[in-house]
């Protein structure tokens, strides 16, 4: 049997999908799946073992360019594709109109959530089979759920696997123990002050710990220095490409993150990760994993550095008692 999901957005979202992915490949070993995502997040969805073909979409940049003749090009090959695959299931784990069109390229039958449960009732329109999945609960176990409704079995919730291990690096990073500070995300709202990453990068210098960071664009690149400026031992990686972040990443000690998806690849990995949400809720979305642990900003006040350190330390304790590491 072969079997395409579709979950092409965001980060944090195929990375949510990774549990439900791994339950399936467990409970029916008689599945091949692919899978279509868009083009920057090819890398993380290669990260698990079962995948076999990786289709990329690129939604985000032919909106821009809706009548360029190369946007029609790609989305006829996409479609050429996915038909020539010949599927015999294809599970729209996004529950959205645009990731519903995507799933309907591929002439196969379409699982997804019911309409009181999708995030855009009107996608259900193009399903063949439809679930009722909660919405009130974590994403990961909606789509732990839908696969199990999707594929006929119960997935154990009371594990946690998503399946993933860290790639190997090509940048040398630093020896000993590091801690990766994942200062950047998407909106401005979600940013810790650049303050107290350099209080937190200073408190775990000073408990023996090399703080490490990169940045993606102009802003980040700022507050990446600003860090390194201030914390001199502080590793600030070049510009990089997603795959060797992921790998220097997976390798790290300890992560401390906003609410950005390579916090949730953290967690994903099994990593000691604190995450510091701000604006966001986390109790639908937040990172989820045995050493994972998020840090809710109450009204009117501040996450304060040195609760997350007091927190990585926690779950660095933890760590090390269930694996015998230090």
């Amino acid at each position: 049997m072969k079997v395409l999901i579709v979950k092409t957005s965001s980060m944090g979202d195929v990375i949510h999908t990774f549990p439900a992915l791994e339950d399936a490949r467990r409970a029916r070993p008689d599945i091949a799946f692919d899978w279509c995502v868009e083009e920057a997040f090819a890398g993380i969805v290669a990260l698990h073992p079962a995948i076999g073909t990786i289709h990329t979409v690129a939604i985000r940049r032919w909106r821009k360019n809706l009548f360029d003749m190369n946007t029609w090009r790609e989305a006829a090959a996409l479609r050429r594709a996915l038909r020539e695959c010949r599927y015999d299931l294809v599970i729209d784990a996004q529950g959205l109109l645009k990731s519903a069109l995507v799933a309907r390229q591929a002439r196969a039958p379409i699982a997804g959530f019911d309409r009181s449960s999708a995030r855009e009732p009107s996608a259900t329109l193009f399903y063949d089979i439809t679930s009722a999945v909660p919405r009130g609960l974590h994403a990961i176990e909606r789509t732990r759920r839908l696969f199990g409704l999707a594929l006929g079995y119960r997935p154990d919730l009371s594990t946690l696997d998503s399946g993933i291990v860290a790639p190997a690096g090509t940048i040398a990073a630093s020896d000993g123990k590091t801690a990766f500070l994942l200062h950047g995300t998407s909106r401005e709202d979600k940013k810790w002050p650049v303050e107290d990453w350099i209080e937190t990068a200073r408190l775990l210098v000073e408990r023996g710990m090399t703080p490490i960071t990169t940045w993606s664009n102009e802003r980040e690149k700022a507050v990446a220095e600003a860090i390194a400026g201030a914390v001199p031992s502080t590793v600030v990686l070049p510009k990089s490409p997603l795959a060797d972040v992921a790998a220097i990443l997976g390798h790290s000690t300890l992560v401390i993150g906003a609410d950005t998806g390579l916090t949730h690849l953290a967690s994903a990995f099994g990593l000691p990760t604190v995450a510091v949400f701000l604006a966001t809720e986390p109790g639908l979305t937040g990172p989820r994993g045995q050493y994972a642990s998020t840090l809710l900003a109450a009204p009117g006040a501040r996450v304060m550095p040195e609760q997350v350190v007091a927190e990585a330390e926690r779950l660095l304790e933890l760590s090390r008692i269930n694996t015998g590491k230090d």
